[in-house]
């Protein structure tokens, strides 16, 4: 059985919806659970910590053991405050699951800047922010469990949500590079890129599919992947009890003669180029360096 006793853990977004689920499992398998959220609006507005005390005191109630927190992931204070009190509180940070997030959904064409900002501020920077302010503790440790969330509308786009969707593909570069960065301190970042029936999705869906859309039929896949054996470097996608990974690939491609090299050459052998018989992951750029350099040095076809 997968348990976390002695383990602490932060997550973010943690006052409803998928969060709650992530930090009741956890206590209910040992950690003690630090819940933060913002409790704003939809759109990021306003603020009050009673979610994250009400969810504290459910833990608690059953017998876990919480710490409630109302800081913004946005705000690199705030942050700050939510990691200096968890070390002083319990001496230790295990675990975050970077979970919270807002929504300003328009058409590219409708959106301002203050809608990208606001939503890169929070999924994006946030997540950056609050993966900073644990990493030296969880290195000086020599363990660490990170999960990110990404979506599907960022690994394959959504109406209308541009700004939601690039934050949402960007936390996909952080995963790839902090894999490697962590290796050596046992520390294993993955991400979670689910499909659920939370207060971001219940005006997209119909009652029949938001009821097979449970948080709680996506948990199971987070809690592996914050588990002492977990993978890294892992884009889980999951929805309705279902799990598959997501991942990043390129075709083997095509080696043109750079002696006659011009847009027409590519022009003419866009099929071969574009053939995706023969998929190709790669586990850094270095090794997509090396394939290219190969490639154009043997002339492989």
């Amino acid at each position: 059985m997968i348990r976390f006793d002695g383990r602490v853990a932060i997550v973010t977004g943690a006052g409803g919806g998928l969060g709650r689920s992530y930090a009741i499992e956890l206590a209910k398998r040992g950690a003690t659970v630090v819940v933060n959220d913002f409790g704003g609006t939809l759109a990021g507005e306003g603020g009050s910590s009673e979610a994250a005390e009400r969810v504290a005191r459910e833990i608690e109630a059953a017998g876990g053991r919480a710490l409630a927190n109302g800081a913004s992931v946005s705000d690199p204070d705030g942050v700050a405050r939510l990691v200096a009190e968890t070390m002083a509180a319990f001496g230790r940070i295990d675990i975050l699951i970077n979970n919270a997030g807002i929504l300003r959904d328009k058409t590219f064409a409708k959106m301002s800047l203050e809608d990208v900002r606001a939503v890169l501020d929070v999924h994006l920077l946030g997540t950056f922010t609050c993966t900073k302010a644990v990493w030296p503790i969880m290195q000086e440790r020599g363990y660490g469990r990170i999960v990110m969330t990404s979506s599907g509308s960022g690994l394959f786009g959504n109406f209308g949500q541009s700004n939601y969707a690039a934050a949402k593909l960007g936390v996909v570069g952080l995963v790839n590079t902090l894999e490697l960065e962590g290796a050596k301190y046992d520390i294993r970042v993955n991400a979670i890129a689910p499909s659920a029936a939370t207060r971001m999705t219940e005006a997209l869906m119909p009652p029949e599919m938001l009821a097979k859309l449970r948080p709680e039929y996506v948990m199971p896949g987070v809690i592996y992947l914050v588990s002492e054996d977990a993978p890294t470097g892992v884009v889980l996608a999951a929805a309705a009890g279902v799990f598959a990974i997501a991942r990043i690939a390129q075709t083997a491609g095509v080696a043109l003669d750079t002696a006659t090299l011009d847009a027409e050459a590519v022009a003419a052998n866009w099929t071969r180029i574009a053939d995706e018989s023969r998929l190709l992951d790669f586990d850094s750029v270095g090794r997509q360096t090396m394939h290219f350099y190969d490639r154009a040095t043997l002339q492989t076809p």
